[in-house]
């Protein structure tokens, strides 16, 4: 059974930092290219970073840029997003995907909520 399951969400302060995990199960993890999306309320799911299958090449949204990073660790079947710098316009759902030719696998999300 394909799981992805995403933990490490919660409330933070603007500038606060926050580390999610997305813990892989049911499939070949090292095949698959990993994403980190969010949906904020009202708007469209988008991207917000990328990671290859082997973690050698790696791409952000503009608006996390210098302030996310994307990792993973093969040996776990675990991606993660560093988060730093928060600001309240990250607050979303986050979502991780694996993807590999045909075989697009998501989780169930974890919230982000930065507040004051």
């Amino acid at each position: 059974q394909v799981q992805l399951v995403e933990s490490g969400g919660g409330l933070v302060q603007p500038g606060g930092s926050l580390r999610l995990s997305c813990a892989a199960s049911g499939f070949t993890f090292s095949n698959y290219a990993m994403r980190w999306y969010r949906q904020a309320p009202g708007k469209e799911r988008e991207l917000v970073a990328f990671i290859t299958s082997a973690g050698g090449s790696t791409s952000y949204a503009d608006s996390v840029k210098g302030r996310f990073t994307i990792s993973r660790d093969n040996a776990k079947n675990t991606v993660y997003l560093q988060m730093n710098s928060l600001k309240p316009e990250d607050t979303a759902v986050y979502y991780c995907n694996a993807r590999w030719r045909t075989r697009d696998y998501w989780g169930q999300g974890t919230q982000v909520t930065v507040s004051s």
